[in-house]
């Protein structure tokens, strides 16, 4: 199956976000540096610090999803480790006109660098990005629910 990534119109993917889940592939990226989150730029979760991850496009792979969000959200290769699971999330907000609340499904693949020094080039969705190593005051509710699931931390 091809690849459906055209662009979908902002009343069009509102009315969706508005009446449907959406699917979300995550990547929680681990060096030796720790655990990387970025500041997101935009809503849900404006300002806080999460997963680079995005909407799962028609005909594409959960694999080939993460390697995407992993170039186009941090501008890098990435090594698949193996998949976290699977989560859903519920938010109050949307970055969508139109969808005062959003609903994710994600998948959640546990991801490495492809490089030992990732240069990190955020996209527009996420202004910072900071490692950590251990449960922080504060992360989100949705960060540390995976950081406990998964022992990463």
């Amino acid at each position: 199956m091809e690849i459906q990534d055209e662009y979908i119109e902002e009343d069009l993917f509102s009315e969706f976000i508005a009446h449907m889940p959406e699917v979300c592939v995550e990547v929680v990226v681990e060096s030796d540096t720790g655990i990387l989150l970025a500041k997101r730029s935009n809503e849900p979760v404006q300002n806080e610090w999460f997963w680079p991850g995005g909407r799962l496009l028609k005909g594409e792979r959960l694999e080939e999803a993460a390697h995407r969000i992993a170039r186009e959200e941090l501008g890098i290769e990435i090594e698949i480790q193996d998949r976290l699971g699977v989560y859903s999330h519920f938010w109050e907000t949307s970055a969508e006109q139109g969808a005062p609340s959003r609903h994710t499904v994600n998948i959640v693949f546990h991801v490495t660098p492809s490089n030992d020094s990732p240069s990190i080039t955020l996209d527009e969705q996420h202004s910072e990005t900071r490692w950590i190593t251990e449960l922080e005051d504060d992360l989100h509710d949705y960060v540390i629910t995976y950081l406990k699931d998964s022992n990463l931390v």
